[in-house]
């Protein structure tokens, strides 16, 4: 049995699927609060063990980021079972998470914390395009070439058993340097819908529906490695993608910092550039999203945005409307960091969304241009993902404090130990048993909003956003 099993409070994902990832969490926080529930603890901490888990913040600094690397090598299977790996079963995982009912309209495609909000603004479904399949293996952070050539020997097997799949192989040893020295990240995208979505969207979509092709077109340099597998040095945050390739002096300062003598990242020279691990969209899914939606008379409307950020306005702008329509204050906005998404107690707490990739300079950037171009808000408070260690480009908790006051009467954090951040592995529970203390605004949770209404505002204003709402013929 995985040791992730013994702690998991959720049902267990299938082998290979991964608790600690954005994805598992994002479609146990839509799917929860589609059930009516609460979304605590990432869905990964028994409540008896909660207790427990508040005490970790007294732990040395080295303990708790040795917590970090265990914990996620803990998830990671053999890499000899790769071969064995079915991702219909990821597939089936998460259309069972939901409830059986008709919807208006399924949200599929790129994995995005702000869409876990337009899904539960909207009542429907979110099935994610790309999942993350981590394997066991030990290696330097900073073994670039030797990652690539290790993920050319193992990804065949998975490849031969997963034809409707492409592999894009991640390595980040900057904002996950924790985890990469026993961890290979394998991030998969559905080229097809599978056999689990489709049956999905036969039982549930209402006639007539609308399938909401979530389109991330963010991309990043990468290297050809076989059919259907990429690798991609580094990711979304703290640094820009050619930093990571051509070196920089933020990443020579980084490195030394690191103890190592390299002052840049030995990596194979980039081919191109591709939809980006965590956060693009295949584009090959939307073909198959064009023939389920011709064979059954459904609509297909594509919402597509260049930086997986861009969709966080627009979703916070719609809860600011749905909240007025309804008499109720819209001055109160909620950033949630990564995967501590709770739609539950946002709408709860008369809250607007606001979804932040991760905890970088970058997403300061977003959240501070984003106020700037709004109405003012009278309150802002923020959850914090905390990932181990001060990587490069991370913002402090000074500069989160500065955006943050710019509302007009309170702000500050929900769930953050300020003094242990990053290090601050407690927030994980507390970002969730803080919210009711923090926020004491209740209100009843709104009927989902008509689907035929968020599309005629969507037509009226995407482009406003940036955003792409097109009708798919």
């Amino acid at each position: 049995m995985r040791l992730s099993r013994l702690f998991a409070d959720e049902e267990s994902t299938p082998y290979g699927l991964p608790n600690f990832d954005s994805t598992t969490a994002f479609v146990r926080a839509a799917a929860s609060y589609l059930r009516g529930e609460q979304f605590p603890r990432l869905g990964m901490i028994h409540p008896k063990l909660a207790p427990l888990a508040k005490r970790v913040n007294g732990l040395s600094r080295e303990t708790r980021a040795k917590i970090y690397t265990t914990g996620g090598a803990n998830e990671g299977i053999d890499p000899d079972d790769l071969g064995e790996i079915d991702v219909e079963r990821f597939r089936e995982w998460v259309v069972d998470q939901y409830p059986e009912r008709g919807y208006p309209a399924v949200i599929v495609g790129s994995s995005n914390g702000a869409a876990v909000h337009l899904a539960a603004l909207l009542g429907v479904p979110f099935l994610p395009q790309t999942f993350l399949l981590p394997i066991r293996r030990s290696m330097g952070a900073d073994e670039i070439r030797e990652d690539v050539a290790w993920g050319a020997e193992h990804a065949p097997d998975f490849l031969e058993n997963n034809p409707d799949v492409s592999l894009a192989q991640m390595h980040d040893p900057n904002q996950d340097r924790l985890m990469v020295r026993k961890l290979a990240y394998f991030r998969v995208k559905s080229r097809r819908l599978g056999e689990a979505y489709e049956e999905f969207l036969d039982t549930v979509l209402e006639p007539g529906g609308t399938i909401i092709s979530l389109e991330c077109e963010y991309d990043w340099p990468v290297v050809d490695v076989g059919d259907r597998h990429t690798f991609q040095l580094g990711g979304c945050g703290g640094l820009a993608p050619e930093e990571y390739y051509e070196g920089s002096e933020t990443v020579a300062e980084f490195l030394r910092l690191q103890g190592t003598d390299r002052r840049e990242w030995d990596v194979p020279e980039p081919d191109r550039r591709a939809p980006e691990a965590e956060w693009g969209f295949d584009p090959a899914l939307r073909e198959d999203l064009e023939r389920a939606a011709d064979e059954r008379d459904y609509e297909l409307r594509r919402l597509a945005f260049d930086d997986p950020r861009e969709l966080s306005p627009f979703v916070a702008d719609r809860y600011r409307d749905r909240y007025a329509a309804r008499d109720r204050s819209v001055e109160r906005l909620l950033v949630q960091s990564f995967a501590l998404v709770e739609p539950w107690w946002t709408l709860r707490t008369g809250s607007v969304p606001y979804w932040t990739a991760f905890n970088t300079r970058s997403d300061v950037a977003h959240l501070e241009d984003y106020l700037e171009r709004s109405d003012p808000y009278d309150e802002i408070r923020s959850t914090l993902f905390s990932h181990g260690m001060e990587s490069a480009g991370l913002a402090s908790i000074g500069e989160w404090k500065r955006v943050l006051s710019r509302a007009r009467d309170e702000h500050g954090f929900v769930g953050v130990d300020e003094d242990e951040f990053p290090y601050d592995v407690e927030t994980q529970v507390r970002y969730h048993d803080d919210l009711p203390d923090e926020i004491d605004a209740r209100h009843p949770h709104p009927p989902a909003m008509a689907f035929d209404r968020f599309e005629s505002i969507a037509e009226d204003v995407a482009e406003e956003y940036g955003l792409a709402w097109d009708r798919v013929d």
